[in-house]
């Protein structure tokens, strides 16, 4: 979340960056000013307060021991009302600090300078492109029917066994869904990112630390029971690790990735869009997340963005990279990359990656700090990418792929399949 100490340096430009994001801030700036100057105040009668009972609670010492009782005594009930007025102060000085936050959480992140004005996907930027396009044949089929065809992935058991959303890999299917898994992995081990296996399941903690609440958990399968969240992402388990951590500063930057199922009810999503392995309630992923000092993130998104094109590249997809206008960004994100791959017998570009920065934002929620050389804790910059998602990076290989003779497994992947075609 934002800081006060963001807002009440320059409200009018939080107010005129956040309208970039089509937030319309101008009463909830207010408000947040207006109770965190309701807060200073009765901080200050609470100090009085405190101070005024120490110096009460002196005075009654100092009688007792002068034998003065009496004296003593009266003074204990000017103490015990004292104490309630101070309570009371307490209270409404608590009260008034949830409110702030609440208002906060309620606030999305704004747009660094380099977000584009706009509303729709329609107004994102391409900011750079590549691979070839595949030449295929009109009778080109898409991936479900490839799917079929060669029992690769059985959608209509997946309905039978949970619903729609939740298909099943079969066979040479489900290898090579685990070797896209395995090369994402290894790919970003030599990158130099540390491998974690999170828990699939948070807590709410966890999830207000990141930012999927309160803004998505209409999007969040939640346990009732038991009050956890299953994950839409690994980058809220991996974020939240630095959770009400001091991180020494040289032991920055930090870079992690992890694999892991994802869960997204994706509520209102239907249509041609939604076909196959277009959208999906539980997917695979494999996760990069950094946590770095805010003078070196925009050097670590170029090099994460970097990564995620190279991948692309070796799987010899065609690629392009848009820069998201304000409207069409996360609520936590100062700036995010997508990447789309060309999805050739569907004839459309399909989102295989988000590639963010958060500034302090999210850290700000984690209290997720670094001790630099002044020895005074400050707020880390989180930044993550998808390194990739699967479903739709299958979709493009599978119908890009395809030949009379079956269907071509890329180079790097062959290593972990064993097979170099699926016929």
């Amino acid at each position: 979340m934002l800081t006060l100490q963001q807002i009440k340096a320059d409200p009018q430009y939080i107010i005129s960056r956040l309208a970039v994001k089509g937030f319309e801030a101008e009463k909830p700036i207010a408000r947040v000013i207006a109770l965190d100057d309701l807060r200073r105040e009765l901080q200050h009668k609470n100090d009085n307060a405190a101070a005024e009972l120490k110096k009460k609670a002196d005075s009654i010492g100092r009688l007792m021991k002068e034998g003065k009782r009496d004296e003593a005594a009266a003074a204990k009930e000017g103490v015990a009302v004292l104490k309630e007025e101070q309570k009371a102060i307490g209270d409404e000085l608590a009260r008034t600090e949830d409110a702030i936050r609440e208002e906060l959480l309620n606030i999305p992140n704004i747009p660094c300078e380099a977000v584009p004005e706009g509303r729709t996907a329609e107004d994102n930027v391409v900011e750079k492109t590549g691979g070839n396009m595949p030449d295929l044949g009109a009778d080109a089929l898409p991936h479900w029917d490839l799917a079929k065809k060669y029992n690769l992935i059985d959608f209509d058991l997946g309905v039978k066994i949970t619903g729609a959303g939740f298909p099943v890999y079969i066979g040479k299917g489900a290898k090579l869904q685990r070797a896209l898994i395995q090369f994402f992995l290894d790919q970003a081990s030599e990158a130099g990112y540390l491998e974690i296996q999170p828990p699939y399941v948070v807590n709410e903690a966890s999830g207000y630390g990141t930012g999927q609440l309160p803004d998505k958990e209409g999007q969040m399968y939640f346990c009732t029971a038991d009050k956890l969240y299953l994950i839409p992402t690994a980058e809220v388990p991996v974020t939240n690790l630095y959770r009400d951590v001091i991180i020494p500063a040289d032991k920055l930057p930090i870079k992690n990735c992890a694999y892991s199922a994802c869960f997204r009810r994706e509520a209102g999503s239907y249509g041609k869009d939604v076909r196959g392995l277009n959208r999906l309630h539980q997917f695979d992923k494999v996760e990069i997340v950094r946590i770095e000092k805010p003078e070196n993130s925009y050097a670590a998104l170029e090099e994460m963005k970097d990564h995620v094109q190279g991948l692309l590249e070796k799987l010899g997809l065609p690629w392009h990279i848009l820069r998201l206008c304000g409207g069409d960004m996360s609520f936590t994100s100062a700036i995010t990359f997508d990447f789309e791959v060309y999805s050739a017998a569907q004839g459309r570009w399909l989102e295989v990656s988000s590639v963010s920065n958060f500034e302090t934002y999210q850290a700000n929620r984690l209290k997720c700090r670094y001790r630099g050389e002044d020895k005074k804790p400050a707020l880390c910059h989180t930044l993550n990418g998808s390194a990739l998602a699967l479903p739709r990076i299958m979709a493009a290989l599978l119908e890009n792929n395809q030949t009379p003779e079956g269907i071509v497994v890329p180079e790097c992947l062959r290593k972990y399949t064993g097979f170099d075609i699926i016929n």
